[in-house]
């Protein structure tokens, strides 16, 4: 792992200031008094206070879904495991690599080379390049835990125990300040009783996680989603940029982690029956019962954990059809519509572009190649009135449009360059698709690589809709950064569809049948990707 100085400082700095400060007060005028909180009698104490059924519901289906959703997002970046403040991604100015590899410069090294492995224990599902299934369960888990907490904070408004957690005066800063000064300087402070009332530091600890970090991870998402920034460029200048956001993201989950192991070790320092009475069972007592039962319940989560890894492997098709089946629906109202209108100008584009596939090593393509692709014709077939080879020359015949756009990776990276080439509504227009033709499929000179072996298995290709194939982004390019289209980033000819992740954009084009539905190609699943590594159907997040 490594990590910039001056990224370091920013972090660390502030918590350590504070903790010096603590110490500094404690030594020069002692601990600062704070205010106890007895245990009260139900009959004397003020309302709300203990946690209701509800509450110790959400906290627990909370907990299952942050669990899935850490393993499954820590299994996405390993996919690109380098964090960046620019959206360019050029390799060097990451400011943290989690990864000891440095990117050769002596030959050529896809993303895909850069992508690392974790453990099962704890990536989900771990092991092999697997990020089409990790999305799978990141989104899966977000869908729930979204509407877990929307449930929450709902509740929490319905019965007034937000007053438990919304400070209400300023006066909580000194007082949660007092409580803090006790625990850097490794002091407990007068105990409270959590069950009727919680301490400063709590509150706003509390408020923090809940109205600030979790709202945070739900709006930095959508700063990655290619449709969503495409069409809405206001959104990822927000906090600056996709890797910004995509930073931001990795921030707030170390966040939720470090809270959640302070958040265990004061449960445990601090009474641990009682406390588990409290969060399991609702009752303010030493009984065992209610840790018991907590201890029961991780183990539930555990074996839950256990399960999605042994369906990810074991199952994948069917994790993917439940992805399919609930979260589709959900991105496809959400993001499907949007028609992609974002650009940049000249000076916006990256001077590194990361290349990524598999280098066609067909007869066929390298004949091409040899002879700078002058023989090259474009198969155009299928569902359509009329079926047409096109030559590089026929394609700039038929109408040219140039962009300078932002690339989204699945893995994680991005990059701004230039692509010229043919609008596809104007290729639909001269073959006139039938009225059945709900699909292009693009086929590939290229291999894909088989999900199990990480070997090349068979040509890659995949689809799009004719409505996404009408939008005036959409691009046969044969162009990219004002120069002839290159070998590695897909000449002759490759796809641009600009609110989608790059493996739909198939680069090495050799043909495009037109369908009239995907489930007749191949496996059916939509692509080489979707058939061969369980990616989702859908793409524009």
């Amino acid at each position: 792992m490594r990590i910039r100085l001056k990224t370091l400082l920013v972090l660390v700095a502030p918590p350590l200031l504070l903790v010096a400060a603590a110490y500094i007060q404690w030594g020069t005028v002692g601990l600062p008094p704070v205010s106890s909180s007895p245990t009260l009698a139900p009959e004397a104490a003020v309302q709300p206070y203990g946690f209701p059924a509800w509450l110790r519901i959400t906290h627990y289906v909370n907990f299952l879904f942050l669990v899935l959703l850490i393993r499954s997002g820590l299994q996405i970046l390993a996919d690109h495991p380098r964090l960046y403040w620019n959206v360019h991604c050029t390799p060097g100015t990451e400011w943290l690599r989690l990864t000891s590899v440095e990117v050769p410069k002596d030959r050529v090294w896809t993303s895909k080379d850069d992508s690392r492995y974790l453990s099962p224990w704890i990536g989900l599902p771990g092991d092999r390049h697997t990020v089409g299934m990790a999305r799978h369960w990141h989104f899966l888990s977000v869908l729930f835990w979204v509407g877990n907490g929307l449930a929450f904070v709902v509740l929490l408004f319905a019965t007034g125990q937000w007053q438990r957690l919304v400070p209400t005066s300023w006066q909580i800063v000194p007082d949660a300040w007092a409580v803090f000064v006790h625990y850097a300087t490794f002091h407990l402070p007068p105990e409270s009783s959590g069950f009727f009332h919680y301490d400063a530091l709590q509150q706003l600890a509390y408020f923090g996680v809940v109205f600030v970090l979790a709202p945070l991870a739900m709006l930095t998402g959508p700063s990655m989603s290619p449709a969503f920034t495409a069409r809405f460029t206001w959104y990822p200048k927000l906090p600056g940029n996709r890797q910004i956001g995509r930073s931001l993201h990795f921030l707030v989950m170390f966040a939720f982690v470090v809270f959640t192991m302070g958040h265990v070790a004061m449960v445990v320092l601090t009474g641990f029956a009682r406390n588990m009475n409290h969060i399991v069972i609702g009752t303010d007592d030493a009984n065992p019962i209610g840790l018991y039962l907590g201890l029961l319940g991780i183990g539930g989560v555990a074996l839950l954990n256990v399960f999605a890894n042994w369906a990810a492997w074991r199952h994948p098709r069917a994790i993917q059809h439940a992805a399919k089946a609930i979260v589709s629906p959900v991105m496809g109202f959400l993001l499907d519509r949007p028609v992609p209108v974002a650009e940049f100008g000249r000076e916006d584009i990256s001077p590194f572009f990361w290349p990524n596939g598999k280098m066609p090593t067909c007869d066929e393509w390298r004949t091409l190649a040899a002879g700078d692709f002058k023989g090259y014709r474009l198969k155009v077939y299928g569902l359509v009135e009329n079926p047409v080879e096109l030559s590089l020359d026929d394609l700039r015949a038929l109408g040219q449009k140039s962009q300078i756009t932002l690339h989204h990776c699945i893995q994680g990276w991005s990059g701004i360059a230039e692509w010229g080439g043919l609008p596809l509504a104007e290729l639909l227009k001269l073959v006139r698709p039938g009225p059945n033709a709900r699909a292009l499929v693009f086929y590939s000179f290229g291999e894909g690589v088989e999900f199990n072996t990480g070997v090349a298995g068979g040509q890659y290709y995949d689809s799009l809709s004719i409505k996404n194939a009408l939008n005036p982004q959409t691009l046969l390019a044969y162009e990219m950064n004002y120069q002839p289209l290159n070998h590695l980033h897909g000449a002759p000819l490759r796809l641009r569809v600009e609110n989608q992740l790059g493996f739909k954009m198939v680069k090495w084009i050799q043909s495009i049948e037109f369908a009239e539905d995907v489930r007749s190609i191949n496996q059916g699943e939509g692509g080489y990707a979707e058939d061969h590594e369980y990616f989702g159907e859908l793409a524009n997040i």
